[in-house]
């Protein structure tokens, strides 16, 4: 059994839906839980604590240790007072499920600048005003876990959603950093793609019927996300800068590769016409690499062209390019 005995979680958004769900189980698994839960709508408006507070209660009741969290993510300091939260009632904090979120749906040509800066706000600006403070607890303790909660949204798309979609995508990109500047003190960051039947889908859907009687609907239970975010929120989980989604008990990772591409002759001053004609293998996809960072693009392309990435004379061993077929699939 993945044991969180004597380790302290922070969950946002665990009043209801997912949150909730993450909660109970970090709870059952023995870890002490800091549930954080404004208790607003689904679009963000009003408060309630008794929606962090029930959570707390069925905890307790159960025999785990909680308390409740009614602060919001979306300032700097409601962000240090959920990890103060954790610190003043348990010492520490071992994981973080950066799950806290709101949502509505506009046509990207009507979405207002209010509208706009609010989602990010909450889902991108929180995470960071989350993330920093529980970052710096977790290097003075020797290191812990991120789960940030991303969406397919933001990586693939989704109608009406231009807000909503660009803040999840922000997510990625905050995860891979915190991975990187994290690992040498043993802080590891991964993000989580859930697609599951919760409060945010019966809102945007609407339709009592198609939600009773969809066979993905009744697919998609929230319940089927849970095992991906304990495991990865875990002392069990050793790797970091990843991204995996998780639907209707499909579990896959989801990455960003970069494909072989056209190199251009050294001597040659390519031109838009090049681009035009060598299309096809620039975007061919059958052959990619999945760089760990930038750095890693920077020295491929260096290794390619027989070049050093460093100054002057100094040397530096490049890798081989981790070229990878694209039925396997395997980075």
């Amino acid at each position: 059994m993945i044991d969180f005995t004597g380790q302290v979680a922070v969950v946002t958004g665990a009043g209801r839906g997912l949150g909730r769900l993450y909660a109970l189980d970090l709870a059952r698994r023995g870890a002490a839980v800091v549930v954080n839960d404004l208790g607003a709508s689904m679009g963000g408006e009003g408060a309630d604590r008794g929606v962090a507070d029930d959570v707390v209660a069925e905890i307790t009741t159960a025999g785990g240790r909680a308390v409740a969290s009614h602060d919001s993510v979306d300032s700097p300091a409601g962000g240090r007072a959920i990890i103060d939260a954790a610190v003043s009632a348990f010492g520490r904090v071992d994981a973080v499920v950066s799950n806290a979120g709101i949502f509505g749906s506009v046509a990207f040509e009507d979405l207002s600048v209010d509208g706009w800066t609010r989602m990010l706000r909450v889902h991108l600006d929180g995470a960071f005003y989350l993330s920093q403070p529980a970052y710096r607890v977790m290097k003075r303790n020797g290191g812990g876990r991120f789960v940030f909660i991303s969406s397919s949204a933001g990586i693939f798309g989704q109608p009406m959603e231009a807000h909503y979609a660009a803040a999840k995508a922000g997510l990625v990109g905050l995860t891979n950093v915190i991975a990187i500047e994290g690992e040498a003190h043993g802080i590891l960051a991964n993000s989580v793609m859930p697609t599951g039947f919760s409060r945010m889908v019966t809102e945007t859907v609407g339709d009592e019927k198609f939600l009773a009687e969809s066979g993905f609907m009744q697919a998609i239970r929230p319940e089927l996300v849970v095992p991906l975010v304990t495991f990865l929120a875990s002392r069990a989980c050793t790797f970091t800068h990843r991204n995996y989604s998780a639907a209707a008990g499909r579990y896959a990772r989801v990455f960003v590769g970069l494909s072989e591409g056209w190199l251009a002759d050294t001597d040659s001053e390519p031109t838009a016409e090049d681009i035009e004609a060598h299309l096809e293998q620039i975007s061919a996809t059958e052959r990619f690499l999945v760089p760990g960072s930038i750095v890693d693009e920077v020295l491929e392309v260096c290794a390619r062209r027989g070049v050093s990435a460093m100054p002057g004379n100094a040397e530096i061993e490049f890798p081989e390019p981790r070229i990878v077929d694209q039925e396997s699939a395997q980075p």
